[in-house]
Parts: C-alpha cells; sequence; structure tokens
C-alpha cells in the first residue's frame, strides 16, 4: 500500500502567527513531519512525502504546488490502495496508526477535531477527497456514493493536528516525539495555574487556554 503525506512547505502553519515567526513556522512544520514520517515506519509502512516544492527530507517526494485535493486525488487516480496521512499530527504514534490500517473497509476515515480529515485509507478505486469544510462528513458521503463499504478510527492522537496556539498545548500534555521537545526548546510551557485551565506560556506570555483532556489512543 502507497503511504502519502502532503506537505505544504513554503508557507505553512500561518495561524500560529501569534506565537512563532515565519522562519520557526517552517521549522516546527519540518519537525512535525520528521515525526509523522518516524511514526509511519516505525509502524511498518515506506512513506512518500507530496509536498508543494522540492525539499531535502529521508523520503521520497512528489512534488505537486496545487491545491491539496487536486494533488491528493491525482495520487488516488494513480490507483489504490492508498493511505494519506496529514503531516501535522505530532502526537500520532505506531500504535495509533496500525488502527487507522486494521480495518478491512474500502474506506477507513480518521476524523479531526474540527470536523477535518487528518488520515483515511481508500481500497476503492473510485474515491475521492474533497478537503473544504467538513470533510469528514463529505468523505463519508463520497465513500456511500461510490458503493464503498466505510469504518471510521476513533482516536486522539490522529485527531489532533495542529493548526493554532491552543493546539500546542496537546502536544506538551501528551507528546512524546521530537515536536514536543522543539516546542520546549522554544521555550513554549504549559502554565497550570488556573483551576481547571491548561494555559500557554512562550516568554511569560499567556497565548491561549485549553482543557486538559484525556490521553486515550
Amino acid at each position: 500500500m502507497r503511504v502519502v503525506v502532503p506537505f505544504a512547505a513554503e508557507q505553512p502553519k500561518t495561524r500560529l502567527a501569534d506565537v512563532f515567526t515565519p522562519a520557526e513556522r517552517r521549522e516546527f512544520a519540518r519537525v512535525m513531519l520528521d515525526d509523522v514520517l518516524r511514526a509511519l515506519r516505525e509502524a511498518g509502512h515506506t512513506p512518500e512525502v507530496l509536498t508543494t516544492a522540492g525539499i531535502d527530507v529521508d523520503a521520497p517526494t512528489i512534488v505537486d504546488d496545487r491545491p491539496l485535493s487536486t494533488a491528493v486525488d491525482a495520487v488516488l487516480a494513480a490507483g489504490t490502495p492508498v493511505a494519506v496521512v496529514m503531516a501535522d499530527l505530532p502526537l500520532a504514534t505506531p500504535d495509533a496508526l496500525t488502527r487507522l490500517f486494521a480495518p478491512d473497509a474500502d474506506v477507513v476515515l480518521a476524523p479531526g477535531r474540527g470536523g477535518g480529515t487528518n488520515a483515511f485509507v481508500t481500497r476503492h478505486p473510485e474515491f475521492r477527497v474533497d478537503y473544504h469544510g467538513a470533510s469528514y462528513r463529505d468523505h463519508r458521503e463520497r465513500a456511500r456514493e461510490v458503493g464503498a463499504s466505510l469504518a471510521t478510527v476513533d482516536s486522539h492522537r490522529l485527531a489532533t493536528d495542529v493548526d493554532e496556539s491552543a493546539d500546542l498545548a496537546e502536544v506538551l500534555l501528551h507528546g512524546t516525539g521530537e515536536t514536543r521537545r522543539w516546542l520546549e526548546r522554544q521555550d513554549v510551557r504549559l502554565d497550570t495555574s488556573g483551576d481547571d485551565r491548561v494555559d500557554i506560556r512562550r516568554d511569560g506570555t499567556t497565548a491561549v487556554q485549553r482543557d486538559e483532556g484525556p490521553e486515550t489512543g
């Protein structure tokens, strides 16, 4: 099975501008990508990176600067089965990823917390993607339209993508890879001084608040 990791190489993670400089955001995105690639390899897979521009990475690369849905659909059109795992899942572990590949369904979806699709497996030649809006809902409907059997993987680790500063708390709370260590080196810290909330601080400034949730697979 092909395993493809899409990566925005040029202007990644713009919604983290309140925490990091452009150069830091590029470095942070690369650290998350490396953590995802490492977890996939430890789960027994050989990932490829679908990147918007050429990058120096220890994996085969496919350069495609078209919008995400178009670029992923081009991969799917080349033949299935294919797994697509987003590059901003720093909590992903080999065990969590093994759960993604375990169901015997035509389409397996791992939803994100905000209604997106953070990872999927398709074995159906007619399944295509649409990453706009509530893509998890749309991908379920597309699977039904092409007559594909469907499974959903409910995983906190696969559901946690990092787009906004509030998401950094999840990495500090539950992360075990290089992404968490990178944040700590940048002086991003948890502030647990509140009664039931977890804050994020960098250089002594509170950036966001986040409920402390359970750590599950």
